[in-house]
């Protein structure tokens, strides 16, 4: 082999090396990356995705209802346009109440019922999740709607 042979071979070798690694990491982003969708999103899907994502907006009132027996329990998220049906099995955010803004994380299924592993609940009297708060405004509804939802 000569020297150009052997440069070419090492030169292609790191550059496989590279596309390989590269290709590794984006499939791990891939796997990673979770998509924000609000309730009218939601509806609007012609076909539900496999993958998890996250649902936002504002626990409507008086939709809670937690089985006494185990930790589920089952509330609606609504941009006030649209609700979708959410079911939870766990200890839910202190912070999770009626009118109050949640992000839930998880896949929904062929019937349209939200399955979350995660829920996450505001942080402060003024939080509500950017995407959410864009919803209600196109929904018709001023700023700040959400407070007692």
């Amino acid at each position: 082999m000569t020297k150009r042979q052997k440069r070419l071979t090492l030169v292609l070798g790191v550059l496989a090396g590279v596309a390989i690694a590269t290709g590794l990491i984006l499939n791990a982003f891939r796997d990673a990356m979770v998509f924000f969708v609000t309730p009218s999103e939601v509806m609007a899907m012609t076909e539900m995705p496999e993958r998890k994502f996250r649902i936002g907006g504002l626990v409507e009132a008086g939709s809670v209802v937690r089985d006494q027996q185990t930790v589920q329990v089952t509330f609606r998220v609504t941009d006030t346009a649209v609700s979708v049906p959410v079911t939870f099995e766990g200890i839910l955010p202190d912070l999770f109440r009626e009118g109050q803004g949640v992000v839930a994380e998880g896949r929904i299924d062929s019937q349209g019922v939200f399955h979350a592993d995660k829920v996450l609940a505001r942080h402060d009297e003024e939080y509500m999740p950017a995407e959410a708060q864009a919803a209600i405004e196109r929904a018709g509804h001023p700023p700040g709607a959400g407070k007692g939802y």
